[in-house]
């Protein structure tokens, strides 16, 4: 009686033990699909964020020259004044 006691309960303690092997190798993964997508969402947002940059850095350009522009047409009427003077 007592061996067959024994057995049973070794039974069982090997198949937590293989329980436990399996859940601590699923929390391995699980954390490690967590750090892999916390990597690809912070990859994404930096791409956004370069992204934002150089359109905000282009559209300054562009409203730059326009003023640039306007500068150098206003001073063309103000040449053929001083040449009609």
């Amino acid at each position: 009686r007592i061996n067959v006691a024994i057995d049973k309960v070794s039974g069982e303690r090997s198949k937590l033990g293989a329980f436990q092997n399996r859940l601590e190798y699923t929390v391995k993964n699980l954390r490690t699909t967590y750090s892999n997508l916390t990597a690809s969402e912070s990859r994404i947002r930096d791409t956004d964020m370069a992204l934002e940059m150089v359109e905000f850095t282009r559209n300054q350009i562009i409203s730059q020259s326009g003023t640039a522009m306007l500068a150098q047409a206003n001073l063309i009427p103000q040449g053929v004044l001083q040449l009609l003077q």
